[in-house]
């Protein structure tokens, strides 16, 4: 049976979650400062004396008056009520970009240019497709805007050729528009957190079971524009293997995509539309693969000699039927640190943590022959404990970042994926194309790996970077992504496999995609976007 109109339930999970912090990760309150013993470590291993790098107050960051036409404004303000278009400041700094190292950089330096002209709120897919058509006409850019978690400058206000930009800010979009429960299948708004779509699903028995490390602020239709993984992907899938449906608004109308469970109809156009970051057009719902939810979940860690023999067991699991919901290998510098920072005592060699989700009896079969193969690739299991404390600081990772950064740290990551073939010796470039570009005069660097998404084929690899911030922190960071990024395309990897393209992968597309690649996307968006003006300077490379 489908229930056209399920009861949506309580909108806390999302609807009144805590803005994020216009300089930082997150919500203010949960900000920490650094203890004076970790401090010391820090500068100690990366050969730098702490500073204090202090955000500037908020009243003193150079916002550019706004640009927008008032005819405009006036025109976005019949679709959605003049109470949802905003031009003040407290408002636009909020959407000035995403969360990146670099973002915050600028941000607490004082610089919030570029920022949007406006900031509109649609509350369903009809006002989206109307505001749409009004700023096509009226050649203004349009910046989709979800969580605000980009960390690749996927959400910043590119006016590009155009006179004026608007971010078009989706958390209305943020209820539970149906459920099938005999298809296990429900559609979703683009503006729902994660939190709230748990929420609003547990409700019926179900889950999503997608954890990015952004999971309290990032919404399902950020998720479906980007193509995220999330923590369980080796039991869940990515979040494009759970979307069925999408609803898509455009300057020229909607795209109703997907649906049935499989279709032979000529190429699937639902694929076209993942990932692609609202260059193409605006995702305004998200139909998707929902599951019961999970009777047990066992959690175990395993240690293994190095991270060579770590990485063959997680291949080893990944071409067999023993696949647990959770698996990640962490190398020896991730673990070591990771150690340091909970006040344990590290590991020898590197560290594996493992998570299984479902009945108990299928938790008990899964976990019975995981075990059996990781014992024979040389894995010593180390019980359920360091996985609890891995669970219990994996959302506190960035306001750790934003801590080091207020005392003259950088710590940044980036990812890309390969196939097992080629993992090993791309691990070696990128870490030391890292190491290359970040060691010198200024300090040390400490980089830090994890494979973390499994495959038949390959796997992930998922950099943590920490350094000086150094006398120019933005060109030093620059150089340092720069280089691996070329190291990531000179070996054989994607350039990114889960952060998406946004401006700062930008240049290395034409290396993944083509010259063809590229015409191909140039003349989608023709035909969706004539006049261009969705989320210019993202994804899709230069002509060559």
């Amino acid at each position: 049976m489908t229930d056209e109109n399920p009861p949506t339930g309580s909108t806390s999970g999302s609807a009144t979650a805590p803005e994020m912090s216009w300089f930082g990760w997150g919500d203010p309150a949960k900000a920490k400062s650094l203890d004076p013993a970790l401090r010391d470590l820090v500068a100690q291993v990366l050969r730098t004396e702490p500073r204090n790098l202090p955000p500037v107050p908020e009243d003193e960051v150079a916002l550019p008056a706004s640009r927008l036409d008032a005819t405009v404004r006036d025109a976005l303000a019949e679709v959605v009520g003049a109470d949802h278009v905003r031009v003040d400041d407290a408002v636009r700094l909020r959407h000035v970009g995403g969360k990146s190292t670099p973002d915050l950089l600028r941000r607490r330096s004082g610089s919030a240019d570029p920022a949007p002209d406006a900031v509109v709120h649609p509350a369903d897919h009809d006002e989206v497709e109307r505001l749409l058509r009004v700023c096509s006409d009226a050649r203004v850019a349009v910046v989709p805007f979800g969580g605000g978690t980009s960390v690749v400058g996927g959400v910043t206000p590119l006016r590009g050729e155009f006179p004026a930009v608007v971010a078009l800010d989706l958390r209305r979009l943020d209820r539970l528009v149906s459920l099938d429960r005999v298809s296990a299948t429900a559609v979703l708004g683009a503006g729902v957190r994660t939190p709230h779509a748990e929420a609003l699903l547990g409700e019926h028995g179900f889950t999503l079971g997608h954890m990015p490390q952004s999971y309290e602020y990032a919404t399902i239709g950020g998720y479906a524009a980007t193509r995220s993984s999330g923590q369980a992907s080796s039991g869940y899938g990515r979040f494009e293997d759970m979307v069925v449906s999408l609803r898509v608004a455009t300057p020229r109308g909607t795209l109703e995509l997907g649906g049935p469970p499989a279709s032979a109809a000529g190429p699937d156009l639902r694929r076209l539309l993942l990932g692609s970051e609202g260059v193409l057009g605006v995702i305004t719902e998200v139909g998707l693969r929902v599951r019961p939810r999970p009777a047990t979940v066992l959690d175990e860690a395993w240690s293994f000699p190095d991270f060579a023999t770590g990485v063959a067991a997680l291949r080893t699991l990944a071409q067999s039927d023993a696949r647990p919901t959770m698996a990640r290998v962490l190398d020896e510098s991730e673990t070591f640190v990771g150690a340091a920072l909970g006040g344990r005592e590290a590991t020898p060699g590197c560290q594996a943590v493992l998570g299984f989700e479902g009945s108990e009896a299928d938790v008990a079969g899964r976990s019975a022959a995981v075990r059996e193969v990781l014992t024979a690739a040389g894995g010593t299991p180390l019980g359920a404990d360091p996985v609890a404390h891995w669970r219990e600081n994996r959302f506190s990772a960035p306001y750790l970042r934003d801590t080091l950064l207020s005392s003259g740290f950088l710590a940044e990551t980036l990812e890309t994926a390969a196939a097992w073939s080629d993992l090993l010796p791309l691990y070696e470039a990128v870490a030391g194309a890292l190491t290359g570009a970040l060691d010198g005069d200024e300090g040390g660097a400490v980089v830090m790996c994890h494979v973390s998404h499994t495959y038949p084929t390959g796997a992930s690899l998922y950099f943590t970077v920490a350094t000086a911030a150094g006398a120019a922190p933005l060109e030093r960071w620059d150089r340092a992504k720069r280089a691996a990024s070329d190291a990531i395309v000179a070996h054989g990897g994607t350039i990114t496999h889960h952060h998406a393209v946004g401006t700062d992968h930008r240049p290395w597309m034409a290396a993944e995609i083509g010259p063809l690649g590229g015409d191909m996307l140039r003349a989608v968006k023709a035909a969706l976007d004539p006049e261009g003006v969705l989320n210019p300077g993202k994804l899709i490379p230069d002509p060559s």
